[in-house]
């Protein structure tokens, strides 16, 4: 019989077509589905690239609106708004100890008694009987393992509770401490007081709101008698403005692309972000000032960063401004160009904040943020060649005041008991070379400990003070005098020093302490 008629070989050839047409349209399926995932895998990316441009712009938006999100919205903090109301919590029982267990039922653990014709007749009754008996038992010991449980679960309720009440007698005693505390501090705030109304203005710096990356450091100081407050606060540094103005799919590539941000616009938005930024954190204050203690607020903005020429840390001050709360009043600051308004307010503005080009703040640092004592004359009652470490320790403060007096330093003691390890303070009005030194006082027979040295070094910072001198009968070690000479704002001055000082200056032969050991050779 011919191919062509064979029944078997037709069956063979249509299978063989069936497997190709399957294969083929396997092929074509998996084609539709490649192309369906690459398209969904490309539309992904370019919505992630919209998503990323939305935060860019989000992100500038909020830059650009720092100051008047802050005026319109923003509340201000008050000492109502500080108060706190306590509510107490409700008791929420140990999981699994809520509900007593249910009592055990008797029935539970009876046998089945005999049944049929067996047990008409009696047989299986003994049996019968003595598992009653066990089952009496397994229900009483059933009971007294319940009564055991709940008596368990109610001490464990009862110690719950009592410590949840306690928990919140605690928090209930805290806010009404919080409270009094308050209200003994808006006392003192309204008679001007320096801690309150210092205490209140770190209270409103520190509850503002600012974008990602800004810093929350500051500093205040009070003044009295003027009513002025100085403000010292971070400022951000230029990497708060995105590089990027927009993001991009390339699906060639397979990247997501920025496109950037033009340097200009780049500087102009750092600007007004420095600007805004001071404007607002003096409206802040002044807003949240409802008592009106505070008559004007000088302000000094700095970037706590890197120098890119000597990779020492720096701290230069970019804006600096004094505003009076009248003139201040008559701002509509949601109006005003920001960097336009500082001008306005006389203030000094870096020319070139991108480069961290500083300028000399309008208000220094001034001697009334110390506790500052009487000064005595110790000068008059010295004899004509004094030994230093027969001076009290409050003598020798005052003499080593004197002496920088001598140099020709505006020289004042600090009290002890607030000094912060300083024991006077004293400022360079040159006008080139000006700036605040703090100084201790170590009138000791034995080496100075390098723990003192690094502690003025942590001093010197807080107070922002330009030079801290440590001036002692004895003399430091090589630890120390390295450290000084590491930190670049350290002096130190031993008995040595001080016995050519006094003799230039005080025309004074003194005699410091014990001759320091000869160093071994290095």
């Amino acid at each position: 019989m011919a191919g062509g008629n064979d029944p078997y070989a037709r069956e063979l050839a249509r299978q063989a077509r069936e497997r190709e047409r399957a294969k083929k349209a396997a092929e074509a399926e998996a084609k539709r589905k490649a192309r369906e995932e690459k398209l969904a895998y490309e539309a992904a990316r370019a919505q992630e690239a919209v998503d990323r441009t939305s935060v860019v712009e989000n992100d500038v938006e909020q830059l650009s609106g720092l100051l008047r999100a802050a005026v319109t919205t923003g509340a201000p903090l008050t000492f109502d708004r500080l108060r706190q109301a306590f509510t107490p919590s409700v008791f929420v029982p140990p999981k699994g100890r809520a509900k007593s267990a249910p009592l055990p039922r008797r029935e539970e653990y009876e046998p089945e008694a005999p049944r049929g014709l067996l047990g008409a007749l009696g047989f299986g009754r003994r049996q019968y009987e003595l598992e009653v008996e066990a089952a009496s038992k397994r229900f009483d010991r059933a009971l007294r393992d319940h009564a055991r449980e709940e008596e368990a679960r109610g001490e464990q309720l009862k110690k719950a509770r009592a410590l949840h009440d306690k928990r919140n007698q605690e928090q209930a005693t805290w806010v009404e401490t919080w409270n009094a505390q308050l209200e003994a501090r808006l006392s003192a705030y309204r008679d001007r007081d320096v801690d309150a109304v210092e205490w209140f203005a770190d209270q409103v710096l520190a509850a503002a709101e600012y974008p990602h990356g800004f810093p929350k450091n500051h500093q205040v100081a009070y003044q009295a008698d003027t009513g002025d407050l100085l403000v010292q606060i971070d400022l951000p540094l230029e990497q708060v403005v995105p590089t990027a103005r927009a993001y991009r799919y390339v699906k060639s590539r397979d990247e997501l692309t920025p496109v950037p941000r033009p340097e200009k616009e780049r500087k102009d938005l750092y600007s007004s972000v420095l600007a805004q930024t001071a404007l607002r954190t003096v409206h802040e204050i002044l807003a949240a000032d409802t008592e009106r203690v505070i008559k004007s607020v000088a302000l000094n903005g700095h970037v706590a960063t890197i120098d890119r020429a000597t990779g020492r840390d720096v701290h230069p001050c970019l804006i600096t401004l004094q505003a009076d709360r009248e003139e201040f009043g008559h701002l509509v600051l949601t109006q005003v160009d920001p960097r336009a308004c500082l001008k306005r307010l006389r203030s000094l503005i870096s020319p070139n904040p991108y480069e961290l080009e500083p300028v000399r703040p309008l208000v220094t640092f001034d001697l009334s943020k110390f506790r500052l004592m009487d000064s005595l004359d110790v000068v008059a009652g010295l004899d004509s060649r004094p030994v230093l470490m027969d001076l009290t320790p409050t003598e020798f403060e005052h003499l080593i005041r004197q002496l920088f007096e001598a140099i020709g330093l505006d020289s004042v003691n600090t009290q002890p008991s607030k000094d912060e390890g300083v024991d006077a303070i004293a400022m360079n009005t040159d006008p080139v070379m000006r700036g605040l030194c703090v100084i201790q006082a170590k009138r000791t027979k034995n080496v100075v400990p390098f723990e003192t040295v690094s502690a003025l070094a942590g001093v010197v910072e807080h107070k922002r003070a330009a030079k801290g001198i440590l001036v002692t009968t004895s003399w430091f070690g090589r630890a120390s005098e390295a450290f000084a000479s590491e930190h670049g704002r350290l002096e130190l001055l031993d008995g040595a020093n001080l016995v050519h000082l006094f003799k230039e200056h005080m025309n004074l032969d003194v005699i410091p302490g014990p001759v320091p050991p000869k160093r071994r050779p290095q």
